[in-house]
């Protein structure tokens, strides 16, 4: 076993007065979560967290980290993700591990045992509230990381302009990771629909320098690998003056200043002839 060992002191406290001491720990930690949580669950949880916290001392251990403490930091694995999702502070759910400390306090005679166990017990609980914090960090960035996906997913659709034609209007910055995504979804789109055009809009792209045009001849040349050809449409002035200012060169890539000119052009390409209203009855 590792660490220290335990004091016998210590184990007296926590089991003579182990109720009592987990029903003051579960009051503590609910009055801290102001009613965000039911009382009822808390008690649950700390409950099981201090029986495994009891039964791992009893393998002679103060060592947070040792394998004694598996269960406890399961449970409090669980614990730091659930205050996580529900949308806890770091430091509300690290307070609830610290109560503990508090609760403790209540049962000291101040005898120099006494002082010796809490002292030890409160090394350990500082570990495992350490922990809980490093859990819920983790949880933390995997939820915003899943949602930055699912954002990245939301503001690239593609979609079915007519027979044989997709497109993909883009809006806001246009990075490498995102620059897969729309690559990704673009390829899936022409294989699905049967496509041999695609457009991609950058109407709503907020500039144009030498790493997005970079990306996007990337994304037109996978397309054209496809066997479809590709249509970049939006070009505004302004960003027409960038690429020029900065010497990029789209080669053989047709540019439209409109979705709608850039629907024209595909349309044009893939054999479909549209006529305007207008003309047809100035035609009579």
């Amino acid at each position: 076993m590792g660490g220290k060992n335990v004091p016998e002191r210590l184990i007296d406290l926590l089991t003579v007065r182990g109720e009592d001491l987990g029903a003051e720990w579960a009051d503590a930690v609910a009055g801290s979560l102001g009613g965000r949580v039911a009382r009822a669950e808390v008690e649950r949880e700390l409950q099981e967290i201090y029986t495994a916290l009891v039964a791992a001392l009893g393998q002679d251990t103060l060592d947070g980290h040792d394998e004694a403490f598996g269960e406890v930091r399961a449970l409090l694995t669980e614990l730091s993700r659930n205050r996580a999702l529900q949308g806890f502070s770091p430091t509300e759910t690290a307070a609830s591990v610290f109560a503990l400390k508090k609760v403790l306090e209540s049962s000291l005679t101040g005898a120099d045992n006494d002082v010796e166990a809490y002292l030890e017990f409160a090394g350990l609980l500082d570990t495992l509230g350490l922990f809980t914090i490093e859990v819920y960090t983790r949880t933390r960035e995997e939820l915003i990381s899943a949602q930055a996906e699912q954002l990245m997913e939301l503001s690239t659709p593609v979609v079915r302009l007519w027979d044989g034609v997709v497109g993909v209007p883009l809006v806001g910055t246009l990075d490498s990771a995102r620059t897969m995504v729309v690559m990704e979804k673009m390829l899936q789109a022409l294989i699905d629909t049967g496509s041999e055009q695609a457009i991609i809009d950058i109407t709503g792209v907020p500039a144009v320098d030498t790493e997005v045009a970079q990306h996007l001849l990337k994304t037109v040349v996978a397309a054209r690998l496809m066997g479809a050809e590709c249509t970049i449409s939006g070009i505004r002035p302004q960003i027409a003056q960038t690429i020029v200012a900065l010497g990029i060169d789209f080669g053989d890539i047709v540019t439209k200043a409109t979705l709608a000119d850039a629907l024209r052009h595909a349309l044009r390409r893939s054999g479909t002839t549209i006529s305007r209203a207008g003309q047809q009855a100035g035609a009579r």
